[in-house]
């Protein structure tokens, strides 16, 4: 027997109770009681009933504690059939207080942000039920969000009310359990109740009561925040004072490194500018807020607010501005654009030495370096160390060493190493955390593209901490820290999933992106997916489109979906080439997916027996890219780092592979295994499970074998599923003896007469069986006869038809 909400109990149904738990001994019954303790003030009827009934020997009380934020991700699964982003779960989580019924009610609503109807209507008879009082007091609360400071609410209630009994009011509302204490602030129970009163508030007394708020914040600013004020004298509304606050706000988060805070604020405030008379110029605004969003990591409204400073700017204050609009689209990978506007800069600065023509001579010789015109990029940073080193600008010295090292980098990493440190000793005197961020990050960057992938990850660790020590690890700089901390962990074999921070824009950023590669060698199911949901970020910053794009075309190929692979990487190529060098070394990477996706899908039509010339044919461009860029004259001191001859020998092998592995793969093969040797495991072990392929076909078992074993190892030690699969697949196909290796699962047919049959099943033929298997047709014949004979049928469909039935063979 089911009892529900008890606490709504009458006085006959709560003796009931009582005598039905007094007077079952050994009757076969079951009686479970339920009720809510948030309803339960220190008055309510059920309070003591309930209090007897726990004394009872026979009872068991059960505490049913709220919904977490698992089990709201959980229940909206069940409840909606399909997992429920988490941004949703969050929001769920918080309105809902973790309470089942709200949760279901706010996920089947149409509108997530509007209060459904049916569950404003049971909040609102909660409400009516208490003192009138009370009522007054949590209209005043409602209008502060869910939670309020005591000294706040006891003040604007007095402002709001006067005839209001503040205290008394207060008692009976944390005894009737409207509201609660919370970490020293009054809440209410329920952040749906402060929704629903607030809801039922009428405009103008909405804003009557802001306007409380505002008075007693004003009059005792030790009351609450300048971020307070400006919500309360937004909403008022009172813009003059809500501008005022905003600016104040921003300020003080600016001051505890809380970028996104000072965004908000900053943007708040720029909203309401041109409606305050005698605000005054918003130039400075619109700068300190795109420095925010650039320190937040939103890269793409950086620029878009640079921009507008820039615009609005006079002409004597431009030429900074544009300087700064360039370092924003530099971090968006837009080299040329940069370029564009630091050239611009320089015309309008003069060739007056100044802080303000160091930074733009900084600026832009990164942009050379980026698009390797290094000669140019050479001169100009040494203009802009003399300029910087003339004027004292340390900051801007800094980053103009920062380039050096870039172009000495290649050809003579001690010297870049000494460079760099240089630059961060001179980024640490004049205390620019940002700027040291930046130099670690390239230190780290120095050293991974030397194949010194210890000293890039004790590098990347280094800048990681530093971001944390000086809370910036959800800046800019620190996720492109936490992103190279990830790539080389990756690249070292850690393919360990990356816990990345949430934000309220995801803007694609550096971390986000890194860990695709890992999701993508752990063959996670949704990475193709996550990849597709970035490209329409990929005009914003071609970081995306390299990274999202190639992980993407790998998983594809990872699930046979070897066509979609290739016309994704033909995409990614054509929108790089506009924003980079129409031969970008990024490029050799892409194009070898690309070209192992087509060998795929080419030995699958040679064991078909269908004609592969149109995917030998699709991969001569690709092959051709490789070879271009490879031998791409670089500038002076500039040389392919490890990575890059990695790739480019991991291409040519794929070709050999895609052309039918004619003589000679083998060895290309071997240059794959031994040019990823350097530290890449991950690449490593691929290469070195399509060598132990190449083996096998030129005829060499044994040695296919060892390869094949050392590459398992790796793969199943790394977590790397998809590879470890492939390499178990190959050692089945080839009968190859490794450990995990299947074995003849039947006593009625062999492992090879098994697999023999398989293929049968999928209507292969017996040559394109023995393609397949790496064995001759002629055997795969004595195989069908050996199975025909041991299930005593006379034909192929009869055969797959009862092994099926028996479980000898997979499901249909």
């Amino acid at each position: 027997m089911a009892v529900e909400d008890a606490h709504w109990a009458d006085a006959s149904s709560r003796d009931v109770l009582r005598f039905l738990v007094a007077r079952l001994a050994r009757e076969h019954v079951l009686l479970v009681i339920s009720y809510r303790t948030d309803d339960l003030h220190r008055r309510h009827p059920w309070r003591p009933v309930a209090a007897e009934l726990a004394r009872h020997p026979r009872v068991t009380r059960v505490e049913l504690p709220p919904f977490t934020a698992d089990e709201v991700a959980q229940f909206a699964a069940a409840l909606t059939g399909h997992a429920v982003a988490e941004q949703v779960v969050r929001s769920v989580t918080e309105r809902s207080g973790g309470n089942a019924y709200f949760a279901q009610e706010l996920l089947e609503s149409a509108d997530g942000d509007a209060l459904p109807g049916s569950l404003a209507d049971v909040l609102r008879a909660r409400i009516e039920q208490v003192d009138p009082q009370v009522q007054q007091l949590a209209r005043v609360a409602a209008v502060a969000g869910r939670r309020v400071a005591e000294p706040v609410l006891r003040a604007a209630a007095r402002v709001a009310s006067p005839e209001l009994d503040v205290d008394g009011a207060l008692r009976e509302a944390v005894g009737q359990h409207v509201l609660g204490v919370e970490d020293g602030h009054l809440a209410f129970r329920h952040a749906l109740l402060a929704e629903a009163i607030a809801a039922d508030l009428l405009p103008g007394e909405r804003s009557s009561l802001h306007r409380a708020y505002v008075r007693v914040l004003r009059a005792d600013p030790a009351l609450g925040g300048p971020a307070e004020l400006a919500t309360h004298a937004l909403a008022a509304p009172d813009l003059p004072t809500a501008l005022e606050a905003s600016l104040a706000a921003a300020e003080q988060a600016h001051e505890l490194l809380a970028p996104q805070e000072e965004l908000r604020h900053l943007e708040v405030a720029l909203r309401l500018w041109d409606a305050v008379p005698d605000a005054g110029s918003r130039v400075a605004t619109l700068t300190a807020a795109a420095n925010a969003a650039g320190n937040a990591a939103r890269r793409d409204r950086a620029v878009q607010l640079a921009r507008s400073a820039v615009e609005a700017a006079d002409d004597e204050a431009r030429a900074p501005l544009r300087t700064r609009l360039a370092r924003h689209l530099q971090a968006l990978d837009r080299a040329k654009q940069a370029l564009a506007e630091t050239s611009l800069a320089l015309d309008e600065l003069g060739p007056t030495p100044s802080a303000a023509r160091a930074w733009a001579l900084a600026t832009h010789a990164r942009s050379l370096v980026w698009l390797d015109r290094d000669v140019e990029a050479f001169d100009v940073v040494q203009e802009a160390l003399n300029v910087a080193r003339n004027v004292g600008a340390l900051d801007a010295e800094s980053d103009a060493l920062t380039s050096l090292a870039m172009l000495v980098a290649s050809d003579d990493a001690d010297r870049a190493d000494q460079i760099l440190a240089q630059a961060l000793d001179a980024a640490r005197a004049v205390g620019d955390t940002t700027t040291e961020l930046r130099i670690l990050q390239n230190m780290a960057s120095s050293r991974y593209d030397v194949g010194d992938l210890d000293g890039a990850a004790r590098l990347a660790a280094t800048g990681v901490e530093r971001a944390r020590a000086t809370g910036l690890t959800n800046t800019t700089h620190g996720l492109d820290l936490a992103g190279y901390a990830a790539l080389v962990a990756y690249v070292r074999g850690d393919l360990t999933p990356v816990q990345v921070p949430e934000r309220a824009d995801d803007d694609g950023g550096f971390l986000d992106l890194i860990v695709l590669y890992a999701a993508t060698a752990r063959g996670e199911s949704d990475v193709v997916e996550r990849c597709r949901r970035l490209e329409p970020l990929w005009s914003r910053d071609t970081a995306i489109a390299h990274v999202a794009g190639g992980c993407g075309a790998d998983a594809l190929a990872w699930r046979g979906r070897f066509d979609e692979s290739v016309e994704l990487v033909d995409r990614v190529i054509a929108h790089l080439e506009k924003a980079w060098l129409p031969l970008f070394f990024a490029g050799i990477w892409l194009s070898s997916i690309a070209l192992a996706a087509l060998a795929d899908a080419a030995q699958e039509d040679r064991v078909r027996g269908r004609d592969p010339g149109a995917r030998v044919a699709a991969g001569e461009r690709f092959a051709t890219r490789i070879e271009q860029t490879a031998q791409r004259p670089l500038p002076p001191g500039r040389k392919v780092g490890p990575e890059g001859l990695a790739w480019t020998a991991r291409g040519r092998a794929e070709h050999a592979r895609l052309l039918g592995s004619p003589p000679g793969t083998v060895e290309l093969w071997r240059a794959a295994v031994d040019a990823f040797g350097y530290g890449y495991r991950y690449e490593e072990a691929r290469s070195r499970w399509r060598l132990a392929e190449s083996l096998l076909l030129s005829g060499d078992r044994d040695e296919a074998a060892l390869e094949a074993a050392r590459a398992l190892a790796d793969a199943e030690d790394m977590g790397a599923v998809p590879l470890a699969t492939a390499i178990r697949e190959l050692a089945r196909r080839g009968r190859l003896a490794l450990p995990g290796a299947r074995t003849a699962g039947s006593d009625v047919l062999t492992a090879r007469e098994a697999e023999v049959l398989e293929l049968v099943a999928q209507g292969l033929s017996n040559n394109q069986i023995g393609r397949r298997l790496f064995i001759s047709g002629k055997t795969v014949s004595v195989h069908v006869s050996n199975v025909l004979a041991k299930l005593e049928v006379s034909g192929r469909a009869e055969a797959v038809d009862v092994a099926h039935r028996r479980g000898l063979i997979g499901s249909r």
